[in-house]
């Protein structure tokens, strides 16, 4: 790896006591080569210096799981968010016993429940909004310990963003580039600031900077598979948007409940669209636009400027008339009732790429979420995957104690080799999302096998996917015994038996002396 450089420019240190060292936290445990009066720290002070200081780049919904539990695991960090103010675009996300047990030990959950809207059904509609398919699952909520709710991603941005110190999440600050050697990693920012760490996460989405520069670096010493040296490939793009407060007087809809996933299967176009109520009355809507060969190079253009406001208003006028379910006394709805209650600022265009890179860290960088597997957003799945990869990679984090490059690359391995199967995996099922939803015959003999699918099969295939219940092995652990067991997770045991062990050793040492370490 190239060797990171002292810097140039100016050097902003990391707040707070535990970033007190302006280079490199180990300098600290350093005597003064000068000679001198010796520096004396706590066992504490030499248990907190020793963890690694992580730069996460990027502000989305995995960079936050990610920064939440470093805060609650007492290692340093910062978030590096491109966007002088987070501005949550994005339409609704579907969680619940999926995160339930992380958000119970995060101390969100209340919150999140409060927040957010049951759901029991999901719908498919005909363009003429004739019923076609009615998938329900009540059962999921005693089988899985908990009912799935829909969230819009703006509140699910804001419980997280709020649940973290605000000096630790720094806006406005675009990462241009990073360089990185046996000892730190060094990142530089367009606003002519520099950071060391010992730890960069690339969480910042599809088009990563963190990644592409990885990858650069990777391809100048030959070790970027083939397979990595791609462009991101999309068949789709999305608007996506949510709506002001609705009167429920007027859209009756919003007094039910528990809310349903509507989905509208276009007949005479190459779209689909999606709509949901939130808790605040809202309804979170998607339009997905199938491209074929001509449509792709004329949207092409827009590849860079994923989840921004770019061309939305111009797809905008093209769906207005797409009718939706939910008219009140029987009056036509369409896309233009809701699309004319949506601020500008909560609607964005945004490429739906699907890809699962090999190459997940270099270093001491490492990636997570959208940055190392993109799925399409009609799965629904990208967010969840993104919390699960931030839930492995803090608990391997939490174990490290004067971390080399070595340790961390053991480290980024095993968080790679528990992760890759499960994002490959769910990359496919968001495939077969994608084809439930789309206009070709495949996508035609997918819908037709799924109305037929014997109900205990699709419970089946819904077990599996909601097994998946990380915990975070650094606090205490929520009990889990629902019905659908939860499936193993490698870093949450192996890392407990390293914290026991740790513990351990740091009774030794408080029974041995509880003088201050000199050095």
């Amino acid at each position: 790896m190239p060797a990171a450089s002292k810097p140039t420019r100016a050097f902003v240190p990391l707040p707070g006591i535990e970033y007190a060292t302006a280079v490199h936290p180990y300098l600290k445990l350093t005597p003064n080569p000068n000679g001198g009066p010796k520096i004396t720290f706590t066992p504490e002070e030499v248990e907190a210096v020793s963890k690694p200081n992580v730069l996460i780049s990027g502000g989305g919904i995995g960079g936050l799981t990610l920064a939440l539990l470093l805060h609650k695991a007492n290692i340093p960090f910062l978030v590096f968010e491109r966007a002088k103010e987070i501005t949550p675009l994005g339409s609704a996300i579907v969680m619940g016993s999926s995160v339930a047990a992380l958000f119970k030990q995060l101390g969100i959950w209340d919150e999140f429940v409060e927040r957010s809207k049951e759901y029991h059904t999901v719908n498919m509609y005909k363009e003429d909004l004739k019923l076609v398919n009615t998938m329900t699952g009540p059962w999921l909520a005693e089988a899985a310990g908990c009912q799935n709710s829909i969230i819009s991603r703006p509140q699910l941005y804001d419980l997280l963003l709020n649940s973290l110190p605000r000096d630790r999440v720094l806006l406005g600050k675009r990462i241009l580039s990073f360089s990185q050697n046996e000892d730190n990693v060094m990142i530089d920012c367009s606003d002519n600031t520099s950071y060391y760490g010992d730890i960069l996460v690339g969480a910042d989405g599809a088009y990563s900077a963190v990644r592409q520069n990885l990858y650069k670096q990777l391809k100048k010493v030959h070790k970027l598979p083939s397979s990595d040296d791609v462009t991101l490939p999309f068949g789709c793009v999305c608007l996506v948007g949510q709506t002001v407060p609705l009167d429920p007087e007027e859209f009756p809809q919003m007094k039910e409940d528990l809310t349903e996933v509507n989905t509208v299967l276009g007949v005479s176009t190459m779209c689909t669209w999606v709509t949901v109520t939130t808790k605040q009355n809202t309804v979170c809507w998607s339009v997905i636009h199938f491209l074929d060969k001509d449509s792709s190079k004329r949207h092409d253009s827009f590849r860079n400027s994923e989840w921004g406001p770019e061309a939305a208003e111009a797809l905008a006028r093209e769906v207005r008339v797409f009718k939706v379910p939910g008219g009140k006394d029987g009056k036509e709805l369409t896309m233009a009732e809701y699309i004319d209650r949506t601020p500008s600022d909560l609607m964005s265009k945004v490429m739906l790429e699907e890809i699962v890179f090999d190459t997940w860290y270099g270093g001491r960088t490492v990636l997570l979420g959208d940055a190392c597997h993109k799925m399409n957003l009609t799965g629904g799945l990208g967010g969840i995957h993104a919390i699960h990869d931030a839930v492995a990679l803090a608990n391997w984090m939490s174990t490290l104690r004067l971390a080399d490059e070595e340790k961390l690359g053991k480290v980024f391995k095993k968080y790679r080799s528990e992760r890759y199967p499960v994002a490959k995996a769910a990359f496919e099922t968001s495939q077969m999302f994608t084809h439930n939803l789309g206009k070709n015959l495949l996508s035609v003999l997918v819908r037709a096998m799924m109305k037929r699918i014997p109900v205990w099969v699709f419970k089946r295939i819904i077990y599996k996917m909601y097994a998946s219940r990380p915990q975070a092995s650094f606090l205490p652990l929520v009990e889990d015994n629902a019905p659908i067991k939860p499936s193993y997770q490698y870093s949450l045991h192996k890392t407990l038996a390293i914290h026991k062990e740790l513990a351990k050793k740091a009774t030794g040492l408080s029974t041995m002396s509880n003088a201050p370490v000199t050095v």
